[in-house]
């Protein structure tokens, strides 16, 4: 894969699938860009049901086999929407050296200081507007050490605020930014689906800060 030729990884919120990327997906294979959208555990076209679920590693599994299995040198932008800000979070920990840029697009961003739970926890009205049957996984997410500023803290971070939204309202989001700094911020006059309701717009951001951050690790 060439320098300029770019892997976008999208990985969808909650109650949700890789199908809410659809616009997106095509404009950047436009713009000459690998792009995979996943399903996580039980969502979309995932084969696992519901109550095969138990953990938040059920859930992200999907997420992190396919970063797993990225060949040596090969890293990838992760963009991550609403909840799966937390679940990008945990791969980026996982994986530090496969992923050169990660992008919270209206997404939980948790600060590797606190256990990830801890923001998600601060926004209660979204928690009950997206719980699962199996819940949002705050007892796992609540452990201590999940996050190091070694591994997680190492990668570039982008946020993109819709100032729109109405899920995850904007002075949460600034309230995430300002606890836990990203490299840079980028609005969006979007309600919280924006990658069905601003595609364009959304890929232009995706396009710019790619070129800004993206790097390429060594063999």
């Amino acid at each position: 894969m060439g320098d300029d030729v770019k892997h976008f990884v999208l990985v969808h919120g909650a109650c949700h699938g890789s199908w809410c990327w659809y616009k997106l997906v095509t404009l950047l294979k436009q713009a000459g860009h690998r792009v995979t959208a996943l399903d996580l555990g039980a969502c979309g076209i995932n084969p696992k049901q519901l109550n095969e679920i138990i953990s938040i590693w059920d859930y992200v599994q999907p997420l992190m086999d396919f970063i797993a299995s990225l060949p040596q040198g090969e890293t990838v932008i992760l963009v991550g929407h609403s909840y799966s800000g937390l679940c990008i979070s945990l791969a980026m920990e996982s994986f530090p050296e496969k992923i050169s840029l990660a992008v919270f697009v209206t997404a939980y961003m948790p600060n590797f200081k606190s256990p990830p739970a801890t923001v998600m926890q601060e926004d209660l009205e979204l928690a009950y507007m997206l719980i699962r049957p199996n819940g949002l996984f705050l007892e796992d997410l609540s452990k201590e050490c999940m996050l190091t500023e070694e591994k997680y803290g190492s990668i570039d971070r982008v946020f993109i605020v819709c100032e729109e939204d109405v899920v995850i309202k904007e002075d949460f989001q600034r309230l995430m930014i300002e606890n836990s700094p990203p490299k840079e911020v980028n609005l969006i006059r979007a309600g919280h689906m924006v990658m069905l309701s601003k595609p364009r717009e959304l890929c232009q951001r995706l396009l710019e800060v790619a070129e800004k951050y993206h790097r390429i690790c060594d063999l």
